[in-house]
């Protein structure tokens, strides 16, 4: 998850308290980069539709963190609450009548289950979209900047080894990611007419083509 201190799982990051602990699959700081990214590859970007269920308690963290990075960026983020197909159709029709838009797409199931369908609209309303999961930009998605989730695994197994030699959870201060991925859809990019610069290309972990 996101942000367990508010979710309530744990007391704190650095002293859980309890008998959970683990590995952030996302961290607040990473709206700011998705946010840099939509503007790096399209400078005149001024909005963008941060798209998720409201009942899903990532969508109010990653809200929440957006709107304070987005004005040093010159962007305005507009909320985009969905719960099923019809609202994703609507959301998205309605943000892209005014120009200079974009969307932000983190973590939500309520957007996994309609993935196709958020990659079609971005197409057809030619928005740029930053995603959460190199899965979206697999299936045409513009770009994505997300955790190593295998690596993430793989740390994971040290705490597994620990918890069963007898260490309790309550010490195991719950850690940050320390690899990121970040994937581009050149296809994708020329399709909605967009120029990729070369240092975003350049710190592409894979570049779909």
């Amino acid at each position: 998850m996101s942000d367990p201190t508010g979710a309530g799982v744990v007391a704190s990051l650095a002293r859980p308290g309890g008998n959970i602990t683990g590995f952030l699959l996302y961290e607040a700081s990473i709206a700011g980069k998705w946010l840099g990214m939509l503007k790096e590859i399209a400078p005149h970007l001024t909005r963008a539709a941060l798209l998720g269920n409201p009942k899903g308690f990532p969508y109010s963290y990653f809200l929440r963190i957006a709107k304070a990075i987005a004005p040093s960026l010159g962007i305005e983020i507009v909320p985009a609450p969905i719960a099923n197909a019809e609202d994703i159709d609507r959301s998205i029709e309605s943000f892209a009548r005014v120009p200079n838009g974009g969307l932000l797409v983190p973590p939500d199931n309520a957007v996994d289950e309609h993935r196709d369908l958020v990659i079609a609209l971005a197409a057809r309303h030619r928005l740029p979209a930053v995603y959460a999961s190199r899965e979206f930009v697999a299936a045409g998605g513009l770009m994505s900047y997300s955790t190593d989730d295998l690596t993430q695994f793989r740390r994971a197994a040290s705490y597994v080894d620990r918890v069963l030699r007898g260490a309790s959870p309550a010490n195991l201060p719950v850690e940050t990611p320390i690899k990121y991925e970040t994937v581009l859809n050149l296809k994708t990019a020329k399709a909605l007419g967009f120029d990729v610069s070369p240092t975003l290309l350049v710190r592409a972990d894979e570049v779909i083509e």
